[in-house]
């Protein structure tokens, strides 16, 4: 592509992600720094409209990039920015652990990609494999319990499980001591197993109410894959109004909620050494035009993928200063998690 074809579709992609309005000929012959007419950049638009990197979506109503046009400027037109060191800062306060769970940081993490990006911020955090150290149960109210599952590595996770009417707070200290005892340097998927054995061949020297609560505990962490935390979702309707674009979106929030999301996230983010771009269908999960993601593994000082953090919206997101965002945030909640 020769250099007036790079600034026109430069400048193309550039209003798109702005205002996501097509622009005409006369008014890019008015920005563009060259002196080309309005019938030149009209030529040069028709042969990048032939490439398939424009189309036109009323007559005379100007350009937008198609897909292949973004992913174009994505990869050979875009400078991608640096990331200040008051946003820096201000990312480091947002996501202090410091007096707070995983699952709360993780949260922030999620709503802070929303905000900076106005778009929805992704944030996954596989399960943890770590050795358990402690297992308690806490009643909260009729019906109502508390799971409170420390790691060996110091992260803690709280689960509230439903449990039968009247059971005493005796049954809840039995169930944490009968796992606890159990606990030995075992993992929760271990342990899950182990327990579910010794219960088959020991029931009767449990009272029911205990062995309901321990059932119900370990159920809890029955599914794999991990947490994923998803913020911002409203904004992906923002300046939504064809019928078309609503049902899409609709399929997408329905597809974010499923475990099949959360483990082709972190396929995703496996493959990819730092920030991917995927725009379109390209990441083969949503199967969907008109949507993008960028997302990046967060890995440990053992370079181990603990997480996925990334931004999905729409094909105009402002890739530029989106990027190094995503890309410091995952290096961040990797070191927290790691």
């Amino acid at each position: 592509m020769g250099e007036r074809e790079a600034s026109i579709l430069r400048e193309i992609v550039e209003e798109y992600v702005e205002t996501g309005e097509p622009i005409g000929s006369r008014t890019l012959s008015e920005r563009l720094q060259a002196s080309l007419s309005p019938a030149t950049i009209r030529n040069v638009m028709a042969d990048l409209a032939k490439a398939g990197l424009l189309f036109s979506p009323h007559v005379s109503a100007g350009r937008l990039p198609t897909e292949k046009g973004v992913r174009l400027f994505v990869d050979g037109l875009l400078q991608f920015g640096t990331l200040a060191e008051e946003d820096r800062a201000s990312i480091d306060r947002r996501l202090d652990i410091h007096g707070r769970s995983y699952q709360d940081m993780l949260a922030e993490a999620s709503a802070l990609l929303s905000g900076l990006s106005s778009a929805a911020g992704l944030v996954l955090a596989p399960k943890s494999d770590a050795i358990l150290r402690h297992i308690e149960f806490v009643a909260l109210g009729p019906g109502r319990v508390l799971v409170i599952l420390v790691s060996s590595d110091g992260q803690v996770e709280n689960r509230i499980i439903e449990t039968p009417p009247g059971v005493p707070p005796s049954s809840l200290v039995e169930a944490g001591n009968y796992l606890n005892a159990h606990l030995g340097d075992l993992t929760l998927t271990t342990l899950r197993d182990r327990i579910r054995q010794e219960m088959e061949a020991s029931r009767h020297e449990l009272d029911s109410l205990t062995a309901s609560v321990i059932e119900s505990g370990l159920a809890t962490w029955d599914a794999d894959g991990g947490t994923l935390f998803v913020r911002g979702q409203g904004k992906l309707l923002a300046d939504i109004t064809e019928l078309e674009r609503l049902t899409t979106i609709r399929m997408l929030f329905e597809q974010l909620e499923t475990q099949e999301t959360m483990l082709q996230l972190l396929q995703l983010a496996d493959t990819s050494e730092g920030v991917r771009i995927y725009i379109g269908r390209e990441s083969g999960m949503f199967g969907m035009s008109g949507v993008s993601m960028i997302v990046a593994p967060a890995r440990n000082e053992a370079q181990k993928i603990v997480g996925a953090i990334g931004v999905i919206g729409p094909t105009r997101l402002n890739y530029g200063r989106i990027v190094p965002v995503v890309d410091y945030t995952a290096k961040l909640v990797g070191r927290i998690l790691g």
